[in-house]
């Protein structure tokens, strides 16, 4: 005899840039561009306790010049 369990999986058939709107494919699980993931928790005294949010950022020049403004220049390698 054999039992079965009825299994529900998500995939990921393309990401969009929060940027500029481009999409990018994706096949297996692996992006067919370069892509920046961001994903964020807020903690204790922020005001948003618990709040998560994320983007997705392209790996177009406008993309990365809009994310450098925010990080110093150590920051970049």
């Amino acid at each position: 005899m054999r039992q079965y369990q009825l299994k529900e999986t998500k995939e990921i058939t393309k990401i969009i840039c929060n940027r500029c709107g481009k999409e990018t494919k994706v096949v297996s699980g692996i992006p067919k561009r370069e892509m920046l993931h961001v994903e964020h928790t807020w903690g204790y005294f922020s005001g948003k306790d618990g709040e998560s949010c994320s983007f997705d950022l392209c790996a177009l020049k406008s993309s990365q010049k809009s994310l450098y403004r925010f990080m110093k220049a150590s920051e970049i390698r």
